[in-house]
């Protein structure tokens, strides 16, 4: 039988499988046997096992993964409501920018003369997406356009 990589299951499964090593245990199997039994590897049953022996039940139940959402941002929550707040009441040019709209290169700009902090365009494209800030396409015709008059004025050449 296949090792299944332990990391790779979701949580319930992985509890489903460590209860099922610790039933096994309990009749007095040993490790290597829970092992070619369950398709866990080595470390993964003798983690379990230490598990259950120093905690019970409660300590074999698997904890969520990954970072919590949030963490390892660059800019505080305080200083994120600030550049939104920035960014929504006023324009670039207001604030002696060499922008018209907001970018994320204009953004990028703002958050480092505010507090000293350069962000890579990416990552400043990440918190406008964040913000709900996403770039918006333009209409591409008007609805009161006259295609005669936008012909007369682009062609070089005169109809008539």
């Amino acid at each position: 039988m296949d090792k299944d990589d332990a990391r790779r299951l979701k949580l319930e499964q992985l509890h489903e499988r460590r209860k099922q090593v610790v039933r096994l245990h309990k009749k007095g199997i040993g490790v290597m046997q829970i092992v070619d039994m369950t398709g866990l590897s080595y470390p993964a049953v003798r983690v379990c096992v230490d598990l259950f022996e120093s905690g019970g039940w409660a300590a074999i139940r698997p904890a969520g993964r990954g970072r919590s959402a949030g963490t390892g941002r660059t800019l505080s929550a305080v200083q994120e409501a600030t550049i939104q707040r920035t960014i929504i009441d006023k324009r670039p040019e207001q604030l002696k920018m060499e922008f018209f709209l907001w970018s994320r290169a204009a953004v990028g700009q703002l958050i480092e003369q505010e507090y000293g902090i350069k962000l890579h365009v990416r990552s400043v494209g990440k918190y406008l997406t964040r913000w709900g800030c996403t770039p918006q396409k333009p209409i591409k015709r008007a609805y009161d356009q006259s295609p005669e008059a936008v012909q007369a004025r682009t062609s070089p050449y005169k109809r008539g």
